[in-house]
């Protein structure tokens, strides 16, 4: 097998061909490191590379669906024993990890031989992925632009064809936004169905869930599979899918309601590229015979996204504190965006916190209402196409008076000033639309259906009721059909061998 032939099959192929005995596990890494080598330099995608693991691995025949694929983990909320898990974080360079994730420990189990862990920005904590520690991953399809975040390494690493598919998690569109971005499936599964820990519990209330980014929607379905299953160590057991995904995908779903809308209190409507996306995929729906709607949005996305951030904030001061306990970091060690956002969690206060954590119930019942009438939401998972790399860099001025203001303890004053308006449309104002899915623990997927003028990927999102994770894998298989996206590849500067 060379290079060109590895890059034209998705996982569940490749692991096929090492079943069959046609190309070996050891062989298959080989490709993956010769494509790491050629493109990873351009992109900043694998930022820490598990090498000494890897090649043990492949020097024995493994177990599980998946086995001798090559595959990457997100360096955030999936620990491999013996390398850091730095999140991103300066702070956490020099750490070691002792244990697995337990997601970890099920990547592994399926088979997959892990190489290396992937760019992501500090601590999760953004929809881009630059940070100071590990600089900016770039997208495949324009290194000029953003991959998205936070598994932006790992969506860059997959599109780019090192990998067919990779770890990520989402705790606010982590895995939808990189999806949408770069060309992928991404399928942000119901709360508590794929599983955190073995050494902390759910992060931010249960809205942060694990799962993969993967160029077809069989590959998704399998992998959610692999790590999908009861963990006895979890505060609570949802219910488990009646049958695995992989399964259900040759079922063709009925005819379906989707009510579908582009608006964003926000920002107003989307860009004319993610309308066209939205659009595009309404036609391609009703062409299949699916009755779809434009809607008014059941919800209001601005104040969603200010209950979103109050939690966020909330968390990471939360975090900041357990690290410099646990490190002896100090201010330095983190960015100062990290440290302005722990001021404003902390200037918020407890009852803030909590009254944002009552109106998720809200949110809920309003999408539950929503889904009486119609079977899914459909918007863009972005409002415009992949923004440039810096664009949303804090001028220098603004991150020493964010430092200053840590110092002191100033978080009121920053309140006061409106920042969380500005950061509101900063920051979520090109992607407006993923943090419902994370308020009401809801799935949602992200399919690359459309392509700009320019030829960028802009994907399209569902958002479904819960539990609904392997119908939304069956819509999204009956898409992929109909319009097939996996033979797509960037040109220059980073391209086919």
């Amino acid at each position: 097998m060379n290079l060109d032939e590895y890059m034209r099959y998705d996982a569940t192929g490749l692991a096929e061909l090492v079943a069959d005995g046609q190309v070996t596990s050891a062989e298959l890494l080989d490709l993956a490191r010769q494509r790491l080598r050629g493109v990873n330099p351009a992109i900043n995608s694998v930022v820490i590379e598990t090498e000494a693991e890897a090649d043990i691995r492949v020097q024995h025949p493994l177990p599980g669906p998946f086995a001798g694929v090559p595959f990457l983990i997100k360096d955030l909320a999936q620990e491999y024993r013996g390398y850091p898990t730095t999140s991103g974080c300066r702070a956490l360079r020099n750490t070691v990890e002792t244990e697995n994730a337990l997601v970890t420990d099920r990547f592994l189990d399926a088979g997959l031989v892990i190489f290396g862990k992937t760019n992501t920005p500090e601590l999760g904590a953004k929809g881009i992925t630059e940070s100071d520690l590990w600089g900016p991953c770039r997208n495949p399809w324009d290194v000029s632009r953003t991959p998205g975040g936070s598994s932006g390494g790992s969506a860059a690493a997959v599109a780019a064809g090192i990998v067919p598919a990779a770890g990520a998690n989402d705790g606010g569109g982590s895995i939808r936004i990189p999806a949408a971005t770069t060309g992928l499936v991404g399928l942000k599964p119901s709360r508590g169905l794929a599983p955190y820990g073995p050494s902390s519990g759910e992060p931010m209330f249960g809205m942060a869930v694990q799962g993969v980014v993967a160029r077809t929607v069989r590959d998704s379905a399998g992998l959610m599979d692999a790590i999908v299953d009861p963990n006895r160590f979890a505060d609570y057991q949802v219910a488990q899918p009646d049958r695995p995904f992989a399964e259900v995908l040759g079922d063709r779903p009925a005819r379906l309601r989707i009510g579908f809308s582009g608006h964003s209190a926000i920002r107003g409507d989307a860009t004319p590229e993610a309308t066209a996306a939205l659009e595009h995929t309404a036609q391609l729906l009703a062409d299949l015979g699916h009755h779809v709607e434009e809607v008014t949005p059941p919800y209001d996305d601005k104040a969603l996204a200010e209950t979103f951030l109050t939690i966020w904030f909330a968390q990471v001061v939360g975090q900041v504190a357990e690290i410099k306990e646990r490190t002896g970091a100090g201010d330095r060690d983190f960015e100062a965006d990290t440290l302005a956002m722990v001021e404003v969690g902390r200037a918020n206060g407890v009852a803030k916190l909590f009254r944002a954590l009552d109106e998720i119930t809200g949110y809920t019942r309003a999408m539950e209402t929503f889904y009486e009438s119609f079977d899914y939401f459909m918007t863009p998972t972005l409002a415009e196409s992949p923004i440039k790399i810096g664009a949303l860099d804090t001028p220098k001025p603004l991150q020493a008076a964010a430092r200053i203001a840590h110092r002191v303890h100033g978080g009121s004053a920053m309140v006061r000033t409106g920042i969380i308006d500005q950061m509101i449309e900063a920051n979520l104002g090109w992607v407006p639309y993923t943090q419902l899915a994370n308020l009401t623990g809801r799935p949602a997927i992200s399919v690359p259906v459309y392509w700009t003028p320019e030829g960028l990927p802009l994907g399209v999102s569902f958002n479904g009721t819960l539990g609904s994770d392997a119908a939304l894998l069956r819509l999204a298989a009956q898409l992929e059909e109909a319009a097939p996206w996996i033979q797509r590849f960037p040109a220059q500067p980073v391209s086919r061998p």
